[in-house]
This record gives structure tokens, C-alpha cells and sequence, in this order.
């Protein structure tokens, strides 16, 4: 079973972390101080941590860098009260891979969690640092994609874009989430950004005559996955 492990100090939010994360089938275990939590954070035990940034006798910016220091790749989803753009960044470049800012929708939480899972799992699937979805190829390291063998000219965003919905195939990602992984800052609801990118991203892999692997999930976001 999938095992998380929760480092937050703050008995009512551990509990809503617990039940959900529960609910969707993984293992967790709660511990409410810093010194444990690095403890049991550097054991490689886990597949998956979510950290809260204040807490008390280690906070979460120094359990995340000793993780990286010593190589613990275990992905962090961090948790904070302290919502500011520098403190997201903070912990980000400390060796978080999400941050989410209190208060939070339990769902939105788990999805990210998920969504670390899955980035997890399709870096152990990719070896070949080749990522595939249907005959959509994109290779990592030469930095081109190709759909039923022939090439697409995709920009550096468009490239960062489909390589986030393709590390997360079969999973929908929210155009928060979508925002942050590519962009790197917080949401503005207001825009049509997202919205444009992916026009353009489906011009190039979903032309016509092909079955479209890019879907949209009204109210949610956006998926790719093999057509049906």
C-alpha cells in the first residue's frame, strides 16, 4: 500500500489530511513535532510527505533541506498558513515540490498528492527519459516530441506544458495546478492564459484526423490520456 507520512502539528488539520488521504486508499501516518517528522522523513519509507511549514522545535523549510542535502528524493507536498509569493518560493527552492496555503479543499489536497504520486511513479516507469501517451512521444533530454512519428515544433512553454499533463496522464490537473507547475506563481483566476496555451498545444499534437488525446473536464481542468 502506498504510504504517506504527515508532519503537521495542528490536530484538527492532521485529522482532515488523515481521513481524506484515507479515503483515496493510502496508508498514513501522523506525527506532530519537526524532530520526529525528520526522523521518520529521512527513513525513505514513504512515498509521499505532506509538510506543514511552522512547527514546533524543527519547521518544515529544515526538515525539506536536510532531506535534499542527504538525497531523499521523497516528493513534499509543503502546507502553510504563510501564503505570501517569497514564503511559496522559500519553500520551493528549499526542495518542496507543491505548496498549498491554509485554509485548503481537502480534495484539492489529495489531488495534489496524487499528482506527486504519479510524477513519481512515471520517473521510475521513464528510464529511457521518454515519456509516451498513446503515439505521443516527448524525450526529456533532447527536448522533442513527435506524435505518430512526426515532429512537433513546440515553444519552451508549450514543451514545460505538455510535459506536466504528460507525467500526470489519466490524472485531472487543475488549472491552479497547471498555473503553478508551468508558470511558477500563484493563480490568477482572472486570466486566460492556461486557456490559450492549451489551444495552441492542441493545434499541434490533436491536429485533425487524429483522435484527440488532450481533454477538457469542465469545472475541473484539463487531462491527457489514450482516446477510448
Amino acid at each position: 500500500m502506498t504510504r504517506v507520512l504527515t508532519i503537521e502539528d495542528d490536530a484538527v488539520t492532521a485529522r482532515e489530511i488523515v481521513a481524506e488521504l484515507s479515503n483515496h486508499g493510502l496508508e498514513v501516518d501522523w506525527v506532530d513535532n519537526g524532530r520526529e517528522g525528520l526522523v521518520k522523513a529521512v527513513s525513505g519509507a514513504y512515498d509521499v510527505i505532506t509538510l506543514d511549514r511552522m512547527l514546533p522545535e524543527l519547521d518544515g523549510l529544515a526538515i525539506v533541506t536536510t532531506m535534499r542535502t542527504i538525497g531523499v528524493s521523497t516528493p513534499v507536498l509543503m502546507i502553510s498558513a504563510l501564503s505570501d509569493v517569497d514564503e511559496r518560493v522559500r519553500g520551493l527552492r528549499a526542495g518542496g515540490d507543491d505548496y498549498l496555503t491554509k485554509p485548503f479543499a481537502s480534495d484539492e489536497m489529495a489531488a495534489r498528492v496524487e499528482v506527486l504520486l504519479r510524477r513519481k511513479q512515471a520517473g521510475a516507469a521513464t528510464q529511457d527519459n521518454t515519456l509516451k501517451v498513446a503515439d505521443l512521444q516527448l524525450d526529456l533530454i533532447t527536448r522533442e516530441a513527435q506524435r505518430g512519428g512526426q515532429a512537433l515544433n513546440l515553444l519552451p512553454t508549450e514543451f514545460k506544458l505538455l510535459e506536466f499533463l504528460m507525467r500526470n496522464a489519466g490524472q485531472v490537473l487543475t488549472r491552479m495546478m497547471i498555473f503553478e507547475e508551468v508558470w511558477g506563481y500563484h493563480f490568477d483566476p482572472g486570466t486566460n492564459l492556461i486557456d490559450v496555451h492549451i489551444g495552441r498545444l492542441r493545434k499541434k499534437i490533436d491536429p485533425a484526423g487524429l483522435p484527440p488525446l488532450i481533454k477538457t473536464v469542465r469545472g475541473s481542468g484539463y487531462v491527457i490520456a489514450e482516446p477510448l
